[in-house]
Formats: structure tokens, C-alpha cells, sequence
């Protein structure tokens, strides 16, 4: 696939058109019962909704040229609008909004958290950047030496970047899941670890995962407390994480996996982040997650003998699917389902013979799905 992107541009500012009145001359023939053409000069001019507009500045949704200084933009300042970054160097930057979609340009050792952005981040001409993103689509061209933890709902992809460097999101502060629903994101759609290179080397390898356990504050530091930042609430370990942790593409510890999937209800989130906080506490380990919608020929084709039970189930929304890791995790989901999810509409893996199974039907029809 290719990017339709092209390096940074100069934007001309549009030019405000001058518009002169059209003047009309009209001949009349002067009586005593003439009406004057035209509003009266008492008359206040109409308003129109476009006119009350608040006037918006440019400069509120762009950083550039700064050097050496904390700077970002503090919750409710986007609200969905576009932002740009640029020429900045040694900058620790906080964008706690979401946004339609923010391209970074020219910037050198840098550290960046960006709210949850419905659209694409763009990283262009950056090097030894440390980030913390969640988005719709992450790209990075002619970079070099990223650390990035990361949120994605597609698959995130490298063009002409070397040394860039992956690992699953982990950050929270108050607004934050508000922000992931305004930007259209689930918090359960992460491709973190499934890396497109476009400009592969042969030999060479131009991205990997960061090392198991790596911390968000090894990379990214909490604002000064003398900032316009110091009053948000921040949690970077992973318990803590809006987005649930993800052990993603790395390799499994068990040969046994055990596929957990919610359907939809008022307290499906809710649920889904007990088992996970249930299952972790046991021991298991969260692989990936996906909340998806179906169809009834999905249901037949993903759940085969249980696909009758199953159909009517999926008529009220997305399914929230879980894939636990662990030797005797599948024993061990049944039990907590019984404890824990009594009369909650359930699926789980029936034995870890037909497990494995279960995961690679649901995840391989889920990420079709997704296009990814």
C-alpha cells in the first residue's frame, strides 16, 4: 500500500474575496404614493449562525519553533480539531484533548503524549522521539530512533524509518476514556504490535518491540509540577491504563489460550476489565483484545456448533473478545464466569483441546473484519 502523503507543504492562508455590493439603478416615476425601495437605515443588519461563529486563531492548534519547554494543550482546548507540531527540539509535549488528526514535523528529541486522535497521526522527519499515542492510524516516514507506546485500531505502519520501537499504551488521566468515545475509538481495538514496514531492508530489521516490563516513565516524565499541567491527574503503570495491556505480538508463555468473549450490554466494559484484573491477578496473561460487531453468518462461521445459541445474542451491539494465556486458563475463565458473570451472556472456550481453535476462528474473522 502506498501513503498519499507528501512532505510538509507551505500552506497559503486563504484570501479573505472583497465582496462589493451589487448596486441595481431603478427609474421611478415620483407620486404621492411611492414606497421607498430597499431596508430602512434603522433596520440592524440580520444575523445569520455564521456570523456568530467564535472566531478561531490558527495559532491555538499549532506548536513550532520552541525549544527546551514544557507546552501542550490542556483538556477541552481541540475538541476534535486538527493540530500540527513542528521544528521543536528537547520539548516534553502534552496534548490532553482528542483530535481529528495531528501531523508532527521536524522535531528532535522530543517527548509526546497525544490524546486519542479519530483520525492519523503523522510523523514526519523525526528523530529520537519518545511518545505515548492513541489513534486511528499511526504512519511514520523518514524517522529515525522512536520509542512509541501505542494505541491503534489499524495496522500500524513505517515508511523509511529506522530504529522505531513499540510497546503497548499504558496512561491515564480523568477525561481520558471520555476522549477515546468523542475520537470513535474502542479501547479494546489495539494493534500496537502488528508493525507494516513499507520500505523494508533485506538483512536488516527497522523496528521491534520494546523489552517486556519497559516503563512509560522511563521514556516519558509526568509534567513539571510548576506547569499549566500540574493539576492532571496522571497515571502511567499498567493496571492503571485506560487501554488494557496487551502482551500482543510476543511470544505466548503457555501452549494453552482460552477465548473470552462479552456480548453486548450496559455493563460490558465494566465486566471485561474485571476478568482481566481477575484473570491477571491469577497469574494469566492478557494477549489481545477486539470489540467488533457480527453478523448471523459470522456467528455460524466463527462459533460452527454453537452458532445457535449464539445469534440472537449479537442483535444489540459489538462483542467484546478476550484471549487469556496460561496453562489451565480455560478451567480457570469457567470458574470466574461462574463467580463473577452469573447471567451475563457469555461465550468461553468449552476445553483447551478446541481453544486454540476458538482464538484463530474469532481473531483471524475480527481482524478481517477490521481490514487489517
Amino acid at each position: 500500500m502506498g501513503c498519499l502523503f507528501s512532505k510538509k507543504s507551505k500552506r497559503k492562508s486563504d484570501e479573505k474575496e472583497e465582496r462589493t455590493p451589487t448596486t441595481t439603478t431603478v427609474e421611478t416615476t415620483t407620486t404621492s404614493n411611492a414606497v421607498p425601495l430597499g431596508n430602512s437605515t434603522d433596520e440592524a443588519p440580520k444575523q445569520y449562525s455564521w456570523d456568530k461563529r467564535e472566531k478561531v486563531d490558527p495559532k491555538d492548534y499549532m506548536l513550532t519553533g520552541l525549544k527546551d519547554v514544557t507546552v501542550g494543550r490542556l483538556p477541552g482546548k481541540l475538541n476534535g480539531q486538527q493540530f500540527v507540531i513542528q521544528d521543536c527540539e528537547n520539548c516534553n509535549i502534552y496534548v490532553f484533548d482528542h483530535s481529528a488528526t495531528i501531523t508532527i514535523d521536524d522535531c528532535v528529541n522530543c517527548r509526546i503524549v497525544l490524546g486519542p486522535i479519530k483520525g492519523s497521526v503523522f510523523f514526519r522527519d523525526c528523530k529520537d522521539i519518545k511518545c505515548v499515542v492513541a489513534c486511528q492510524q499511526f504512519r511514520t516516514r523518514d524517522c529515525k530512533k522512536m520509542d512509541v507506546f501505542l494505541c491503534c485500531a489499524t495496522q500500524p505502519i513505517i515508511e523509511s524509518s529506522t530504529g522505531m520501537k513499540f510497546g503497548c499504551f499504558q496512561y491515564y488521566y480523568p477525561e481520558l476514556a471520555f476522549h477515546f468515545k468523542d475520537a470513535g475509538l474502542s479501547i479494546f481495538n489495539n494493534n500496537w504490535s502488528n508493525i507494516h514496514d513499507f520500505t523494508p531492508i533485506s538483512g536488516e530489521n527497522n523496528w521491534s518491540l520494546l523489552p517486556e516490563g519497559s516503563a512509560v516513565l522511563d521514556c516519558v516524565p509526568i509534567p513539571d509540577p510548576e506547569s499549566e499541567f500540574k493539576s492532571i491527574r496522571i497515571f502511567t503503570d499498567a493496571a492503571r491504563s485506560i487501554v488494557p495491556f496487551t502482551k500482543g505480538g510476543r511470544r505466548k508463555d503457555s501452549e494453552e489460550s482460552c477465548l473470552f468473549i462479552f456480548f453486548a450490554g450496559d455493563y460490558t466494559t465494566a465486566n471485561a476489565r474485571k476478568l482481566i484484573d481477575e484473570a491477571s491477578a491469577k497469574g494469566f496473561v492478557l494477549i489481545q483484545t477486539k470489540e467488533v460487531s457480527m453478523r448471523p453468518e459470522d456467528v455460524k462461521r466463527v462459533f460452527q456448533n454453537d452458532a445457535e445459541d449464539l445469534v440472537e445474542w449479537i442483535t444489540k451491539g459489538p462483542v467484546v473478545a478476550l484471549e487469556l494465556n496460561g496453562d489451565g486458563v480455560v478451567e480457570a475463565c469457567k470458574n470466574i464466569a461462574n463467580e463473577m458473570f452469573s447471567g451475563t451472556k457469555l461465550f468461553i472456550s468449552d476445553n483447551k483441546n478446541t481453544s486454540s481453535r476458538d482464538v484463530d476462528n474469532f481473531f483471524n474473522f475480527a481482524d478481517m473484519q477490521m481490514g487489517l
